[in-house]
């Protein structure tokens, strides 16, 4: 039995508990014996410190996107963080302060008004601290670098239950180990980011049948690849959805989509896409928006059952193009499942740093994203995904970016992290995490 005073944590009794208990991943369906919401630092400390008094499992979620489950657990305990969303932003010093459960939405709907942007993810529910302590890569890595690259402090709550900040100068090598090591470390209640001005931002959305994928494919790799950082996307194989741009003999059915950001107006953007419109795709549409707006263009619905992996690729040859579109015919359509393709390099690959990102200088980045609703489609969605990893990986640079992929093995968190890494990040790990409270996660054993 836990001891805890009614109206501060919740457990299986509590009527909000099976709201507040549910993942972005249907198929995590954990039961926590204690679930601690939380809105400042010092509930973080009193949550730990009741954990591992009772001796329970912790948990931290945030965005709660975690596709292995890792921001809950059985038996354990939840620390919560969604109600810790404050989002400051210092337009002089083109900074913002993060709360540690804020969302990418919180963030960029935060800085649109200022003309300001950070490093954010490709969906807009995602949590902005797991996103960011993994790496985090989205539309503007090519332009300004990955999102911890951008990461300027970190006040970190550790399994101590002690608040430390982690900059350039405090705490440097636990600094150096929040550049992709996620939460091994501790729970993250504040980030402060360098923001960017983004003065316009143009999306071209380009519909073409599958069979069309390999001249479309290597036509975008050689665009993307001749082009500046303001272009990036990527390219998707995906159900048409029965959405106005898409045409009636797509809708349902299997269907390529290219997806072209660009730091720029509109104008530009048709300049550089001319290679691929001249590709005569079913349907384009190309619209200058706000950043905010683009990052929810792709918002994936919750409630699905969900498996992902990732490969990193040191070059898209074209046999790697044939084998990435050969790979489609295992998808589940009609279904939200998506097999990605997307562009990286640019920025984030040229910065020369010691962060342990192995993964940043990969050029292209394949995604096989399965979402779908019966459990029956198990085994097929997960074999799918696992099939279209496989034909793609005698291209791939062995690193990965651990935020992509589900529960791998620790080999796979080795070559997250890089193996040259491993001895700091573990001494990183004795130092804040001695006994590995913060197991639930990518994880770094501290022996």
């Amino acid at each position: 039995m836990t001891a805890v005073q009614s109206g501060e944590y919740l457990t299986p009794s509590s009527v909000e508990y099976d709201d507040a208990r549910s993942v972005f991943n249907a198929m995590v369906d954990r039961r926590p014996a204690v679930i601690a919401p939380c809105t400042c630092a010092a509930d973080v400390t009193a949550a730990i410190r009741h954990a591992r008094g009772h001796g329970l499992e912790i948990a931290v979620r945030g965005g709660g996107h975690s596709v292995a489950g890792m921001s809950t657990t059985d038996g354990g305990l939840v620390v919560d963080l969604r109600a810790m969303s404050a989002v400051d932003v210092d337009v002089a010093a083109h900074t913002v302060r993060v709360s540690g459960g804020a969302t990418m939405s919180h963030l960029d709907r935060a800085l649109e008004p200022h003309g300001l942007a950070a490093v954010g993810g490709r969906v807009s529910t995602t949590g902005v601290g797991g996103f960011a302590l993994g790496g985090g890569t989205g539309w503007l890595d090519r332009k300004f670098g990955l999102a911890c690259d951008n990461l300027l402090s970190v006040d970190l709550v550790t399994a101590d239950g002690e608040v430390v900040t982690a900059d350039e100068d405090k705490n440097p090598d636990l600094f150096w180990a929040l550049h992709g090591g996620g939460g091994n470390f501790g729970v993250a209640t504040s980030l402060t980011f360098r923001t960017h001005e983004l003065p316009s931002m143009t999306a071209c959305l380009l519909l073409w049948e599958p069979a069309a994928g390999e001249q479309v494919l290597r036509a975008y790799r050689d665009l993307v690849e001749s082009g500046p950082d303001e272009a990036s996307g990527g390219a998707i194989f995906l159900t048409g959805p029965p959405e106005e741009f898409v045409p009636e003999h797509l809708v349902g059915n299997l269907t390529l989509m290219v997806l072209v950001t660009f730091c720029g107006t509109e104008a530009d953007a048709r300049s550089f896409i001319a290679p691929l419109l001249a590709l005569s795709p079913d349907s384009e549409v190309v619209m200058e928006l706000p950043y905010a707006e683009l990052q929810c263009m792709l918002d994936d619905p919750p409630g699905l059952r969900n498996y992902w992996s990732a490969e990193h690729l040191a070059s898209f040859a074209d046999e790697a193009v044939s084998a990435f579109t050969g790979a489609v015919s295992g998808m589940l359509v009609p279904s939200a499942s998506q097999h990605v393709l997307f562009a990286a390099g640019g920025a984030a690959g040229r910065m020369q740093s010691d962060y342990p990102l192995p993964w940043r200088a990969a050029p292209w980045v394949a995604h096989p994203f399965a979402m779908w609703t019966d459990p029956e489609d198990d085994e097929r969605a997960i074999g799918w995904t696992r099939t279209v990893r496989d034909a793609i990986r005698p291209w791939s640079s062995g690193a990965v970016y651990l935020n992509f992929i589900g529960n791998e093995g620790s080999e796979r968190v080795r070559a997250g992290l890089g193996a040259g890494n491993w001895d700091r990040l573990v001494a990183v790990k004795r130092e804040f995490d001695p006994d590995n409270v913060f197991r639930l996660n990518h994880n770094i054993a501290p022996s």
